[in-house]
């Protein structure tokens, strides 16, 4: 018998149209043969299940579900593909979690922890993982702006502590840049990090929970044509994204190695992609996306093609790997 699958996309941050794009992938690729698919539409305003044409239908938020043609459909498994909140940051997942409704990502403190940037950071730097020097701010802390280049140094870059797709990230080559970026960064988060600036080979590398093992995918060498990977840079065609990428096997072995420590001394599982700079060899971690961008277009689904691993199985084992849970 089909299981009925919930692909849920939107969410209530800037990432809602990149996250529509996702869900509409995972919606096109999965096996009909095995599933049956309904997009979940997740707003602020409102929880609508979609049908082909678009039509919106209410979802039940007591048992998460909805009724078609007079017929109440429920769920076996959620695919989750809303990047930021309430699908990155654990919020929905802890919803699901009451209701015993099994989900695609990992579990909902994990995803609350990986999602705030500061905190995953300090976790992993326990664990003897290189990360850049960084200062955190709180709005409406005091701002000195010799004490943050005394420890960061210039350039640096200012990010919001808690978003996604590069929003609200500025590189910072002066001090009077700086506070004009904490502006920008404070519009999407009321906490923000200040990092050194790493000059090297930047990649990213996806890790999966497939047929019952953590894989390391193809590692993703990111050439920016902007200062940086930017939103531009990401979604505009402003950069080559070389898969697999061009490091020494020892640099290779030793970023698959990072990668996949912080993935098990974190305790995740689903679907992942870790961003890292190479300086002099050694792999410094950036962060961790648990909801990374699914398009064919996409980082990770274009490691696991080079895996050869097809969207459809991708999806596939994800939904395979949470109703085993």
């Amino acid at each position: 018998m089909k299981k009925n699958i919930a692909i849920i996309m939107g969410g209530y941050s800037t990432e809602v149209n990149i996250s529509i794009k996702s869900g509409n992938v995972v919606y096109d690729h999965l096996d009909r043969e095995k599933y049956m698919p309904y997009r979940i539409l997740i707003s602020e305003e409102k929880w609508v299940a979609l049908d082909a044409l678009d039509t919106e239908y209410s979802v039940d938020k007591n048992d998460f579900s909805f009724v078609l043609k007079g017929k109440k459909i429920l769920f076996d498994c959620v695919f989750n593909a809303i990047h930021g909140t309430p699908g990155e940051d654990g919020a929905l997942l802890a919803y699901l979690n009451l209701i015993q409704l099994k989900h695609t990502s990992a579990p909902f403190y994990q995803m609350a922890l990986t999602f705030n940037k500061r905190d995953t950071l300090s976790v992993v730097q326990a664990y003897g993982i290189k990360t850049a020097t960084a200062v955190y701010l709180n709005k409406g802390d005091a701002i000195d702006l010799d004490a943050i280049i005394s420890k960061v140094g210039l350039p640096c870059f200012i990010k919001p502590n808690k978003a996604g797709s590069s929003f609200g990230i500025s590189k910072a080559h002066t001090k009077e840049t700086i506070l004009p970026a904490i502006t920008i960064a404070f519009k999407e988060d009321t906490e923000i990090l200040i990092e050194s600036f790493l000059e090297g080979t930047e990649v990213s590398v996806g890790i999966i929970s497939f047929e019952g093992i953590t894989k390391v995918l193809p590692i993703t060498e990111i050439v920016s044509e902007n200062d940086f990977f930017d939103y531009e840079a990401k979604y505009n065609g402003k950069s080559e994204e070389i898969t697999p990428a061009r490091i020494t096997e020892k640099q290779q072995e030793k970023v698959k190695k990072a990668a996949k420590k912080i993935y098990e001394i974190l305790n995740l599982t689903g679907i992942s992609r870790s961003e890292f700079i190479f300086v002099n060899d050694e792999p410094y971690f950036l962060e961790i996306n648990m909801v990374p961008g699914l398009t064919a277009e996409s980082i990770l689904p274009q490691q696991a093609l080079a895996a050869g691993i097809s969207l459809q199985s991708l999806f596939g084992n994800a939904i395979t790997t949470a109703l085993k849970k």
